[in-house]
């Protein structure tokens, strides 16, 4: 269950700590107090979208700290598949930082995360009902999502989207195989061009650079030729002048006479000089053999780079890319060719997939409708008891060509009055209705749940007197196996709490800021006297909060 909640910096709130308690804990405010806010503050800290927004103003950041105490093994075991070790008492830290330019950080157990794990994470623990969800019963393509979450299909619809994603790109593919029989030849003309163009250049990678530099240094050859003589006439010597391989000769000579008295100096180390540098007087020799220029050469490097230039123009910015495409254009020619090989095999693939497919959406499709069955039974009592005894709910299904859903078309219907035909929830309903609705529907599906918390945020809206007090009645009961979170606007609700928070704001030097504190009995008296009397709070008001929380006392002991 969720213990502790601190907020700092979110809206108007500027630091608030929340204790919450087992059973039914509920938040009452005037309008615009925060109430949304400390929802909104959850919902961050549990992994759900935000925005920098959200961060009160002048503020660098903001911070949600929510501390969950006895979680269930469920989440222990998320925990450990994520690399989080569970704290040894049963309890779980989650944190999450909202910076003013949007960026975000969370934690897990002191541990950093990301948004998608807390997300994960959280799911095990709170399940929120928001005042937006009773607009998902108007949405029929909603509505087979709430059967799925109550038949626990999840494993098995999985497994039919993992087929049915096959199937359908199977279906691509054949498709693609199938058009038009002119424009397969049009295109098997054109691949056959280019990869005949492409091979007939014979190109090799690297060839373009390699061309280069053979080019560059034939356009400077005149340059290189007499850099090469003169450099091998400084090494061998010309016809008047002794060149540096002479030199050392006899510079050798002398310092061999010269060991004698200087030992320091070795003729050897000449001796090496020497032939490195004959070496090199070999390179240059070789060099000038190959150094003169062939006009014909010459010509025949610039066309061969013209027709790279022409090919690249065509088919890509390098050689590498050129043959890239050949291979490609060659892969698409062989499969056209091959068409009608690999479409007899794709058909035959395909049917298999089909096969499958409707194999795995016939059992989806049986095991949701004996949950709608069992579904349909639950939430009318679940109706009656929120005093709607003549309301018949009823799960209108279908069946239709597959898709990544099933072949099933779920939608709720209702009948107000004994007699009349059923019609879709979203044209008969009315406000108050679609919250106890919404209700009946998210208790059903809690009950097969085990999160430990439920928030639900002000799902009372709409009604009032008698049905107000059985949701009251009824969410007091549902506290008996979990934890309940309300945000409401009706004493009757507010009277089954256990714990009662209010959510208050004050205005401090031009400031907005919001409180929350625990209602000792008395204080709630006077809360549910506000709320049942406005701003006139008359011993006859306070009278009838106290009867109202007797009242409430008393259906719990009779329940």
């Amino acid at each position: 269950m969720l213990s502790q909640l601190f907020t700092q910096n979110i809206a108007v709130i500027e630091k608030v700590q929340v204790t919450f308690e087992k059973g039914l804990n509920v938040f009452t405010g005037e309008t615009g107090a925060g109430k949304s806010i400390v929802i909104d503050a959850i919902n961050a800290v549990l992994g759900n979208r935000t925005s920098r927004e959200l961060v009160r103003t002048g503020a660098p950041k903001a911070l949600v700290t929510a501390l969950f105490e006895e979680i269930g093994d469920e989440t222990k075991e998320q925990l450990l598949s994520l690399g989080f070790e569970p704290e040894e008492d049963g309890s779980l830290l989650l944190s999450r930082e909202i910076s003013s330019d949007g960026k975000t950080s969370c934690k897990i157990g002191g541990r950093p995360a990301t948004v998608s794990i807390l997300r994960e994470v959280a799911q095990s623990l709170i399940n929120i009902h928001g005042q937006h969800d009773s607009q998902s019963l108007l949405q029929p393509e909603q509505h087979l999502g709430y059967i799925d979450q109550f038949g626990k299909t999840a494993a098995l619809l999985k497994e039919y989207r993992l087929e049915y994603a096959y199937y359908a790109e199977l279906q691509r593919k054949l498709h693609q195989l199938r058009t038009d029989e002119r424009e397969k030849a049009q295109r098997m003309d054109l691949l056959s061009y280019q990869i005949n163009e492409i091979s007939a250049a014979a190109l090799l990678p690297g060839e373009e650079e390699d061309l280069q530099t053979a080019k560059k240094k034939m356009q400077n050859s005149a340059k290189i030729v007499e850099a090469l003589h003169v450099t091998h006439d400084l090494l061998q010597g010309a016809e008047e002048s002794d060149g540096i391989l002479s030199m050392l000769d006899q510079a050798q000579e002398q310092i061999q006479i010269l060991e004698a008295y200087y030992p320091q100096l070795k003729s050897d180390r000449i001796l090496d000089i020497r032939y490195e540098l004959e070496e090199v007087e070999e390179t240059l020799r070789d060099a000038l053999s190959d150094a003169e220029m062939d006009p014909a050469e010459l010509d025949r490097i610039e066309e061969r780079l013209d027709l790279i230039f022409r090919l690249k123009r065509k088919y890509g910015g390098s050689v590498e890319e050129i043959l890239n495409f050949a291979d490609q254009a060659q892969q698409e020619l062989d499969s056209i060719t091959h068409a009608e090989e690999l479409q007899s095999k794709l058909e035959k693939e395909e049917s298999q997939s089909k096969e499958r497919l409707m194999g795995l959406a016939k059992r989806l499709s049986e095991k949701r409708k004996a949950a709608a069955q069992l579904f349909e039974k639950q939430v009318c009592a679940e109706l009656a008891f929120l005093d709607m005894p003549s309301v018949r709910f009823f799960v209108h299904s279908e069946t239709d060509k597959p898709d990544e859903t099933g072949v099933d078309r779920m939608e709720f219907y209702i009948s107000t009055n004994p007699g009349e035909p059923p019609k879709p929830i979203g044209k008969i309903a009315s406000g108050g209705e679609l919250s106890r609705i919404m209700l009946s529907l998210k208790n059903v599906i809690a009950e097969g749940d085990r999160v430990g918390t439920l928030i639900f945020d002000e799902v009372d809206t709409g009604v009032s007197g008698r049905a107000a007090q059985k949701i009251g009645r009824k969410l007091k009961q549902a506290s008996s196996g979990r934890q309940i979170i309300c945000v409401t606007h009706l004493a009757q609700v507010a009277a089954f709490a256990d714990t009662h928070l209010l959510i208050a704001k004050t205005v401090q030097d031009g400031r907005t800021f919001t409180t929350v504190q625990a209602l000792p009995q008395e204080e709630r008296v006077r809360e549910l006297a506000r709320i049942m009397g406005g701003e006139s709070i008359t011993p006859t008001v306070l009278a009838s909060a106290r009867e109202l929380i007797l009242q409430a006392k008393e259906n719990e002991n009779g329940r």
